[in-house]
């Protein structure tokens, strides 16, 4: 049954595949039969053709791999004295023609988005409704009812934008004596041993709760305090508290050791309070290590260390939900690219065909970890942040890209007289030799991190 779920699991990653890649080239073409243009061949995947037939004048094509497609268009690599050809077009058709593939990509992408959204019970927002007692946040202004809509200038839409704004933080090193500092020991302290004391008495049910809301209560007032010494007055009040539940005496109040430096990730945060949009400065994240070799390695990871209201599932919500989530995933892709440029990420985050595969099955066994359903979700959702990614990088003015050619047309109406043929021919073909060399490399990259098991997510 687990290769059946596995090949069906295959075929679905292809089938999405090639809808996106048919939703792109579909955009082309219809937009060119709509404009007059004569289109002599439409096809789905590359290689040698399995399949085909011709209805008016364009044959139909089906290819042996599902890896891309083409919109050939009478007249569009070359000059063509059919009338209805694509360089005999009028320039704004032309416009039109070269960018819908990218549109289309991005429509493609609300679909989709829609469907991912539709099946959830409910969403959240961006709203802190509560904190947990370790919360660094809670100790450097944030408070519930606080509603996020910037961390670090970056605009937040959605709890998607909320999650890529922390997650892409840059740690960096703060004064280790601050009184936010100590009381985030101390709340870790007293989370330590609620935990600790939780799992040796095994509680369960209402008890948990009540044991739960009693480290609760003892954080918040080691959150209020105004001094270290009242922090450590709280602490040792709590300690009391979570020893005596179980009626245990004999305990120690751990110390609290101070360091010069701590890593951090930290934030300037906008939220709206009471109606009313304030700056939150170096706002403190949860900072930890995800096992001991990060932590030799020194690598801390952050954490959203707050909980967010929910929002009811409605007919308005559902088509909100779709609508800014698939704008945010476009806003992540262009951040990212412009981050890129600026070197907050690196080469190492990059992937390609290989990369992507490999995610597409790791998102793919995590998901059939709990069930097949999970997983068919799990591979949607990559093929949502892939068309909506090739729609974006599409735009791009860069050379041999629908953007490069786009910018060309720009030119041309700007000036009213079309670049030479010969140089649009030599800056496409020397693009697409850029564009190929990087692919071929970023691939490298890919297999030399399967193959060393530094593929994120391994």
């Amino acid at each position: 049954m687990q290769i059946l779920y596995t090949v069906a699991l295959i075929v679905i990653g292809v089938l999405f595949f090639t809808l996106i890649i048919f939703s792109h080239e579909f955009g082309h073409f219809i937009t060119a039969k709509l404009s007059g243009v004569k289109v002599n061949e439409f096809a789905i995947g590359m290689g040698p053709k399995i399949f085909g037939f011709r209805k008016g004048e364009t044959l139909y094509t089906i290819r042996i791999f599902p890896i891309g497609g083409f919109c050939a268009m009478e007249g569009e690599d070359e000059d063509s004295d059919e009338p209805r050809a694509f360089n005999n077009a009028k320039v704004w058709k032309r416009m039109i023609i070269i960018i819908a593939g990218a549109v289309m990509n991005i429509l493609l992408g609300f679909i989709l988005m829609f469907a991912y959204t539709v099946q959830a019970d409910s969403y959240v927002s961006t709203t802190v409704s509560q904190f947990p007692p370790n919360s660094y946040s809670a100790n450097c202004g944030l408070e519930a009812g606080d509603q996020i809509v910037e961390v670090n200038g970056y605009s937040v839409w959605n709890t998607m934008d909320l999650q890529f704004a922390i997650a892409t933080l840059q740690c960096q090193e703060v004064d280790g004596k601050t009184l936010e500092v100590y009381k985030q020991d101390c709340t870790n302290n007293a989370y330590d041993i609620y935990s600790q004391l939780a799992v040796d008495n095994k509680l369960e049910g209402e008890e948990a709760q009540s044991y739960y809301n009693l480290v609760c209560s003892g954080a918040e007032k080691i959150n209020s305090a105004q001094s270290k010494q009242e922090s450590e007055q709280y602490l040792e009040d709590i300690c009391a508290d979570l020893y005596g539940y179980f009626g245990i005496d004999d305990y120690e109040v751990p110390k609290i050791t101070e360091q010069v430096k701590r890593p951090r990730f930290v934030a300037d945060l906008k939220v709206i309070r009471n109606g009313e949009k304030i700056t939150l400065n170096d706002v403190q994240f949860m900072t930890g290590y995800r096992n001991a070799e990060d932590e030799k390695a020194e690598k801390p990871s952050v954490s959203i260390d707050f909980f967010v209201e929910e929002i009811e599932k409605n007919v308005g919500t559902v088509l909100t939900q779709t609508f800014t989530n698939t704008c945010s995933m476009a806003k992540t892709v262009w951040t990212s690219l412009v981050w890129l440029v600026q070197g907050r990420f690196s080469f190492s985050d990059l992937s390609g065909p290989v990369g992507i595969a490999t995610a597409v099955t790791q998102v793919a066994s995590q998901g059939l970890e709990s069930s097949f359903g999970a997983a068919v979700n799990n591979i949607l959702y990559v093929m949502i942040l892939i068309t909506v990614n090739l729609g974006i990088v599409n735009m791009m003015p860069f050379p041999a890209l629908d953007g490069g050619r786009f910018l060309f047309l720009v030119i041309e109406w700007i000036f009213r007289k079309p670049i030479p043929r010969k140089a649009e021919q030599i800056v496409n073909a020397a693009g697409l030799v850029l564009l190929m060399l990087f692919m071929i490399v970023i691939s490298f990259k890919d297999v030399w991190q399967l193959f060393t098991g530094t593929f994120p997510g391994m």
